[in-house]
């Protein structure tokens, strides 16, 4: 298990990831740049005869068959008060975050093997999938109780965009359909609209939380897209090679003035909470990006950080959660933001 920081964004303090690489090959995803794919070069060169890490990402995937062996031996070994938890990440263990952890039979046998040894030691978790085969462990999960969720990533239904961006992933309709699946059998779900892009409006939203409102009482996680890093201008090329004109208008503006970039998330964040109000008792848990943090000051500012350290209203132990007052609207009308930048 590796300790990221993902505390920060509320979702967990440990992270078990399944393979090394993913065939999904989203555009956007940040883990080819990290130094766990980094520091495997040679590995990765001489097992799976990897060139470049990042613009061979989604063609690539060595998968780690004996780690539910080794997680039961760590956990056996490892006095549970040394465990690390925050009070955002909450002692909980995340599948995965640098692949996905039902992309194929084997990972999800590998998975089920790692979750049934977390089950046993009685650790909270959370399962984050775009694959529908997720469903196959319901009896599982069930066991598990409140101790877990499981989600999935739907930045959008519009199918073509996210097939653009997201090439070997399933269509976000079809992790829905997973996730009603699902919270119908009484497991916990969440979602992770994540990233959402810059040519969607209110309208586009309004479709999206209607559907997640549907999930009943779920929990909803999201950011807009950051425009850095190479796989920044992967998702800019993408863009250009489906025919989206006006994402890559916004993208490219994006890439080009920071500013413009700022008032664009600035707006989107306050969007989605706007339109998530008109769904009783549906929280969005938003996640400000530090640089945006950075390039606001004031009132702002003071709103976005509080954002960033609200816990979400997430159970792991049976006790009830409240909402999040921190989650809420940026300002009552869009255009009043121009003032608080």
């Amino acid at each position: 298990m590796s300790e990221p920081h993902l505390h920060t964004k509320s979702l967990c303090d440990h992270v078990i990831n399944v393979a090394t690489g993913c065939r999904h090959g989203c555009e956007f995803c940040y883990v080819p740049t990290t130094p766990a794919i980094d520091s495997r070069d040679e590995m990765l060169a001489e097992q799976a005869n990897v060139d470049d890490p990042q613009t061979d990402w989604g063609s690539y995937l060595l998968y780690r068959d004996d780690l539910p062996e080794r997680l039961d031996n760590i956990l056996d070994e490892r006095d549970p008060s040394e465990r690390k938890q925050t009070e955002r990440g909450r002692g909980v263990v995340m599948l995965s975050s640098g692949t996905d952890c039902y992309q194929d039979r084997r990972t999800a046998q590998i998975t089920r093997g790692a979750v049934a040894e977390l089950i046993t030691h009685d650790i909270p978790i959370r399962i984050l999938t775009r694959s529908p085969a997720v469903t196959r462990d319901i009896d599982l999960f069930q066991a598990a109780g409140n101790r877990i969720t499981v989600g999935s990533s739907i930045p959008s239904f519009d199918a073509t965009l996210v097939r653009a961006m997201e090439p070997n992933a399933p269509p976000p309709m079809t992790r829905w359909q997973a996730l009603d699946e699902l919270q119908q059998a009484g497991v916990s779900v969440f979602v992770s609209m994540s990233p959402t892009y810059p040519t969607m409006d209110e309208d586009d939203f309004h479709e999206l939380l209607s559907y997640f409102r549907a999930l009943g009482e779920v929990v909803i996680f999201h950011e807009p897209i950051n425009p850095r890093g190479a796989n920044f201008q992967q998702c800019l090329n993408a863009a250009k090679q489906a025919g989206y004109d006006d994402v890559v208008t916004e993208l490219q503006q994006m890439q080009d003035s920071h500013q413009y970039w700022v008032e664009y998330a600035l707006n989107q964040l306050n969007t989605v909470q706007q339109v998530a109000t008109r769904f009783d008792g549906l929280e969005v848990h938003s996640w400000p990006d530090d640089e945006l943090v950075r390039s606001t000051s004031g009132q702002l500012r003071s709103k976005l950080k509080a954002m960033q350290q609200a816990v979400s209203p997430e159970s792991f132990s049976g006790k009830q959660t409240g909402t999040s007052p921190e989650q809420s609207k940026l300002a009552h009308e869009t255009d009043s933001l121009g003032h608080l930048i």
